[in-house]
């Protein structure tokens, strides 16, 4: 059994945030492009399901993981 990372609760400091904003704001990325790259190839998964859309709204609760490093959108 793998165990998995824990989540890190990332304040957003607002109600809602878009899916590549979040990746550059939680520090997972640097960059827009880098966002888009691995968002287009399927790395990057909410709630548990692979998402591609880099304009997915996020809202508190929602878990995103990428390579392995877990962030929980907060308020």
């Amino acid at each position: 059994m793998t165990k998995q990372a824990p989540i890190e609760d990332v304040p957003i400091g607002g109600e809602m945030i878009r899916l590549g904003q979040f990746l550059k704001f939680a520090g997972l990325l640097d960059s827009g492009g880098e966002v888009k790259e691995v968002i287009a190839e399927g790395m990057v998964s909410v709630n548990g399901e692979v998402d591609l859309r880099r304009g997915r709204q996020l809202h508190d609760g929602d878990v995103v993981e990428f390579e392995g490093h877990r962030r929980r959108v907060r308020p």
